[in-house]
């Protein structure tokens, strides 16, 4: 079969990104559609595959400063070509899914999210976006033509696959379409436990503002308990002009090995995001470490209270304090843990997207 896989950017390297490997990895010849591609930052990743851009790739700062374009992207992802292609698999967080295809093809989206910033968090979004301070007065109307583009994108999919159940009842919520769920995975064989953990908390992933890591510093600056965070992102400086604690250390990004080191080391992994899924607490429970975590949206569908972490119930330093005065190391079982992260390994998920995918293609 002839096959395209479409995802949104590839400018850094996630969650989705992550995703987006296994599914060329199940499908190694088929050919990538992105609407923009930064090399420099991606290359190493993914330039082995054959990626087509879209026009958005060579409007002036097109990679740098994507976003400038938002009003651009329904046309963009509207204009690629499919009619070659027998299957087309849409790996989206927002645009993927609006991809033109016809009857005689069978387009499968596998959904993260459906569009955070016009479903669900849209005031946040506007609050916090990296945008050009003129650009924003005009936001509200680009927000409203998005939003009624994303739900007619929404019904072009044959089949939805949602990452967790928390994405699936959003999909029926706010697109009104059935969906299969596949949870995403992690990579458990590149975690270890060790010997013997540490004193300090950690955060791992990208620094922007949704991931409420602001909550986070909050609670350590009054705490004054050891915090390490790995990542980086937009939201990167105004945390650090928030951190009063000289416990809590920025690392950036850190090698495989470091990181691999952080995860095993920590007493705990700290996660506040209301995420549809989130893998990197998946990552800390391979490496044997107990997560604490805002008690809805996907963490609630990986992390087991009292086995695997706990949770706190508001998305507040205050609800987050109460927490970690509560949290108690010792009653942790670091291989029970990992055991647990097992049932997520990568090699589950590729065998249920192939069962899933070629009983669609079979049945059509």
């Amino acid at each position: 079969m002839r096959i395209a896989i479409i995802h949104e950017f590839l400018t850094q390297y996630g969650g989705a990104e992550r995703v987006l490997e296994a599914l060329l990895e199940i499908y190694p010849d088929a050919d990538l559609f992105t609407l923009v591609y930064d090399k420099k930052k991606m290359g190493k990743y993914f330039d082995k595959y054959n990626i087509k851009t879209s026009f958005i790739q060579k409007l002036p700062f097109g990679i740098a400063k994507y976003k400038w374009y938002l009003p651009f992207m329904p046309k963009a992802i509207e204009s690629f070509d499919l009619s070659n292609y027998d299957l087309v698999i849409s790996d989206s967080s927002a645009y993927a899914k609006g991809v033109k295809t016809d009857k005689n093809q069978i387009h499968i989206c596998y959904c993260h999210t459906p569009t955070r910033y016009l479903w669900q968090e849209t005031a946040f979004y506007l609050k916090t976006v990296n945008i050009p301070f003129f650009v924003k007065p005009f936001m509200p109307i680009i927000i409203k033509f998005l939003k009624k583009w994303d739900y007619k994108a929404a019904q072009r999919p044959d089949y939805f696959i949602a990452n967790s159940q928390t994405t699936q009842k959003r999909i029926s919520a706010y697109y009104h379409r059935d969906s299969f769920v596949i949870y995403p995975f992690v990579n458990a064989d590149k975690f270890e436990i060790s010997q013997k953990a540490k004193d300090y908390y950690l955060i791992v992933g990208r620094i922007v503002p949704y991931k409420r890591n602001d909550i986070i510093i909050k609670a350590f600056n009054k705490l004054n308990l050891p915090l390490k965070i790995i990542g980086s992102g937009y939201g990167l400086e105004k945390l650090k002009k928030m951190t009063q604690s000289d416990k809590i250390e920025f690392l950036d990004k850190v090698s495989d090995r470091d990181l691999k080191k952080y995860y095993s080391g920590c007493k705990a992994f700290v996660f506040a995001a209301l995420e549809d899924f989130g893998i990197t607490p998946l990552e800390a429970m391979a490496s044997g470490r107990p997560v604490i975590a805002y008690g809805v949206g996907g963490a609630t569908e990986t992390v087991i209270a009292g086995k695997t972490g706990i949770f706190f119930d508001k998305q507040t330093s205050q609800s987050l304090i109460k927490a970690i005065k509560h949290f108690d190391a010792k009653k942790f079982n670091a291989k029970e843990i990992r055991q647990y992260a097992l049932k997520f390994d990568k090699s589950v998920f590729k065998n249920n997207i192939k069962k899933y995918i070629n009983q669609k293609i079979n049945s059509k």
